[in-house]
């Protein structure tokens, strides 16, 4: 079948239009489904917008099967909707761009084949894909758009970051907070603090986890998705669900949004760095999932967070600052912050080991399958929700993956492949900096090395496994103990000046020697044995 057959077959059966001239066309990109984009705000019979799963989209990382078969089923919803309010939409699944080797060659037949006279694209929030349309050249008219969503502009970006240049989040943050007025009173932060972070690290305890609210999911069937995977032999990994519990629809994403505030922000903030294996049924806890329809755009920063100080507003007996404050921070600090950093040190930043770490990623990071019951833990609920909020990801998964000396590039594409929320502008920064410390300091000021006894104090991880977060050497002693002591010395000379650090260095001093090559020696073990683990 050729590009003309499929484009003809698309409009007749999906976008119902006959005898008209296509003269331009529109590019909507799988994150891209955003409603309220200017694009939208007219009808116009001879533009077209052009929604196609593609497998370059599939295969540039192995992917989790959930987060396929969301992006693919939240662009058919997004097509559909789009058809619905008036516009010209072809929508193209992987049965119709399979012939394709990639986007361009997709759109140069699309192109040469219908006479297009323009074609526009938002820009791309990713390296790759974003030169991967500048470099194209499709002999006709091509304009860059915005995709009118973050907060801060783009071009602003450069002018407040410099590539290589170590930055703080929490200074952006406060600039931020000026800029959008959120949780302000004039220039000074209600409340007087600019962040509550401290008051936001409590321990779930037994009568806390039966409050724990059971997460809001819902039921996309997507059996005809996981029929074309297999069909075009997609590779993925992880638990395959024929009805998705994420949200695809801009209406589910605002439901999510209300459940969120109407049932977790009270007692977010308080349990946000918490972890337990006690909520089978309450997996999210007090975090409100809503990363992935942010991030693919269904709903935008702004409105998430404009939602959540209303709902503080009118509850300032139930919430609490401190709750609504650490909310906040997420999006309109972290969020914005860690795309700035991508988008400032591309290509680079993509590239960078700075610890010079080249261990290889072990098997149960697939499976699940270790003796380590944080990891098990950890690693088995994103095999099978394809999620793990952010504590799993940076103390336990990432903690590990950072003493362990794993190879960045690895620990990068399984971050990127396992999370529904992941897309290499906010995964990358996140693990090569906030994770691995790969980028020598360009985002955190210390590297987010923790033994046993953080992952205890913020977990019931420890209870129960067969290590024994007490101990530091010998078979049972928890490996996160000796490796991050093997890690910490090993880089000593680069990381002793940190005022942070200074004191650490220093008891390890006051050890004996004997002691301490019984650390050192476990650390080595571990290292050569991490399979075993």
């Amino acid at each position: 079948m050729g590009a003309g057959e499929i484009l003809l077959r698309t409009l007749s059966a999906r976008a119902k239009i006959q005898g008209s001239t296509m003269k331009r066309l529109r590019l909507v990109l799988g994150d891209q489904l955003n409603a309220r984009h200017s694009w939208f705000r007219e009808t116009d019979a001879d533009t077209y917008y052009l929604i196609a799963e593609l497998k370059q989209e599939t295969g540039y990382v192995r992917h989790h099967v959930q987060k396929i078969c969301a992006f693919f089923a939240a662009m058919q919803h997004f097509a559909q909707a789009l058809t619905e309010a008036g516009h010209q939409v072809i929508h193209l699944t992987l049965d119709e761009t399979s012939q394709h080797a990639d986007l361009p060659a997709l759109l140069r037949a699309l192109v040469t084949e219908h006479d297009i006279e323009q074609l526009e694209y938002q820009r791309p929030d990713e390296w790759r894909l974003m030169q991967q349309l500048r470099d194209f050249d499709p002999g006709i008219a091509m304009r860059e758009v915005d995709t009118e969503h973050f907060m801060l502009p783009f071009d602003d970006i450069f002018k407040q970051f410099k590539p290589g240049k170590a930055s703080r989040m929490e200074a952006f943050y406060r600039r931020m907070r000026k800029r959008y007025g959120y949780l302000m009173q004039g220039d000074e932060p209600i409340g007087e603090r600019w962040n509550f972070d401290s008051d936001n690290r409590q321990k779930l305890k037994p009568a806390d986890i039966q409050k724990v609210p059971e997460p809001l999911v819902f039921s996309t069937d997507v059996s005809d998705i996981l029929e074309r995977l297999e069909r075009h032999q997609v590779d993925h990994f992880g638990e395959a669900q024929t009805q998705l519990i994420w949200p695809t629809r801009r209406s589910e994403a605002l439901d999510l949004l209300e459940f969120f505030c109407s049932r977790q922000l009270p007692l977010f903030g308080r349990f946000q760095d918490a972890m337990t294996t006690q909520t089978q049924h309450k997996w999210s806890l007090y975090h409100s999932r809503l990363s992935f329809a942010i991030n693919a755009k269904m709903i935008s920063p702004q409105q998430v967070i404009e939602r959540a100080i209303a709902e503080w507003q009118q509850r300032p007996d139930e919430i609490d600052l401190a709750q609504i404050e650490g909310f906040v921070r997420q999006i309109l600090g972290w969020r914005e912050f860690i795309r700035a950093i991508y988008w400032v040190n591309q290509p680079e930043y993509g590239t960078l080991n700075a610890l010079d770490a080249h261990n290889h990623l072990p098997s149960y990071f697939w499976s699940g399958e270790t003796k380590m019951r944080c990891m098990q833990q950890s690693i088995s609920q994103s095999l099978e929700y394809s999620y793990a909020h952010h504590i799993q990801r940076l103390m336990v998964t990432g903690n590990f993956s950072l003493i362990a000396q794993l190879d960045p590039n690895q620990v990068d594409a399984w971050y990127l492949g396992i999370y529904i929320d992941a897309l290499e502008w906010v995964e990358q920064p996140n693990t090569r900096g906030m994770v691995l410390f790969a980028d020598n300091g360009i985002v955190a000021s210390k590297p987010y090395a923790a033994s046993g006894a953080y992952i205890n104090r913020m977990s019931d991880y420890c209870k129960g496994c067969y290590y024994k977060v007490t101990e530091q050497t010998g078979e049972r002693g928890c490996p996160f103990n000796s490796l991050y002591w093997g890690f910490m010395l090993k880089h000593r000379d680069r990381l002793a000046a940190n005022p942070r650090l200074g004191m650490l260095y220093k008891n390890w001093d006051k050890r004996d020697e004997q002691s301490q090559q019984a650390v050192l020696d476990r650390a080595r073990w571990c290292i050569d044995n991490l399979e075993a683990l």
